[in-house]
């Protein structure tokens, strides 16, 4: 099963893509979309205040110790 290994952030700093283990570049919804069918390890979703659905690390709070692949 694949997982997430880097990503890549807009100027805004907001998270765009994500680079997984099988060395796929995949969106943020494309990786959204593969964490809620259990396709990716490692990481979950939850929903904002606001009731928009995101998606965490299992073990971390954010994406923050994740390279950037630019």
């Amino acid at each position: 099963m694949e997982t997430i290994t880097a990503l890549h952030r807009n100027h805004f700093g907001q998270i765009i893509s994500f680079v997984t283990s099988e060395g796929r570049v995949i969106s943020y919804q494309k990786a959204l979309d593969e964490a809620e069918n259990g396709l990716i390890y490692g990481v979950e979703t939850g929903l904002d205040m606001e009731g928009n659905i995101y998606l965490k690390p299992e073990d971390q709070t954010n994406f923050d110790e994740y390279p950037d692949i630019f």
